[in-house]
């Protein structure tokens, strides 16, 4: 018990800068006190003592801003940063070294009876406001962008972003090599909008270059056409 704790607080000063102290950690992190109080409920869940352990479940709601089901499953290393608005279902899986920003949810598509909730692979980044819903896994060493609204199966160490999600496999770049470290850089996602128009726009230039070749050379007002400037992220 006393090594996962320790895990725990680890694990926080590993992905949180902000983190000063150990005492400020378990006093003021209240991540730290929802996982704490879910493996409590979790034990009792699991005794069929259903009352008592959503009582409990309700109480680190309540205290804590984060509501995980004590029939979840949570691996080791979860970092939940702020928190507020965490919402994990009844049958989450949750893998080891996973971090979830706040207003992420966890949940189901309807009211069918058993797995109906996500499955987290291990080194999982899910970004703020993100919602991960049905029964499906999220494939290891992948992100969920912010926002995103994530309903089909993610494979391993790709990127997710859009309404609904759209998974962008990462060519084989991997976000994690020793089986610890997680990569947090959850803002360098792809944008396949500005992908899609930095496609048209080198059509375009392809269609001037030849109108230009069958007019002689002549110009042409076809070259006042504005272009998307993928640097500065405007036309």
């Amino acid at each position: 018990m006393f090594n996962r704790l320790k895990r725990d607080i680890r694990v926080i000063f590993e992905r949180d800068p902000a983190a000063k102290s150990v005492l400020e950690v378990i006093l003021c992190y209240p991540g730290f006190h929802a996982i704490l109080l879910h493996r409590v409920a979790h034990s009792f869940y699991k005794r069929n003592w259903m009352v008592l352990a959503r009582l409990i479940s309700q109480i680190s709601r309540f205290a804590t801003g984060i509501e995980i089901h004590p029939g979840a499953k949570i691996g080791e290393g979860l970092f939940i940063d702020h928190g507020s608005g965490v919402v994990i279902g009844e049958t989450a899986e949750i893998g080891d070294n996973v971090t979830i920003y706040q207003g992420v949810t966890l949940g189901g598509t309807g009211k069918e009876k058993g797995k109906r909730h996500p499955t987290i692979g291990n080194n999982v980044v899910i970004s703020a406001g993100a919602k991960v819903l049905g029964s499906f896994k999220v494939g290891d060493d992948s992100k969920i962008g912010a926002g995103s609204v994530v309903v089909k199966p993610v494979p391993p160490k790709s990127t997710v972003v859009g309404v609904p999600g759209k998974v962008v496999v990462r060519d084989g770049i991997t976000v994690n090599n020793t089986g610890e470290a997680v990569d947090l850089k959850h803002d360098q996602v792809p944008d396949p909008v500005a992908e899609m128009i930095l496609c048209l726009q080198r059509k375009v230039e392809r269609l001037e270059q030849r109108i230009s070749e069958l007019e002689g050379g002549r110009s042409s007002d076809l070259k006042a056409v504005q272009y998307f400037d993928k640097a500065e992220g405007k036309f």
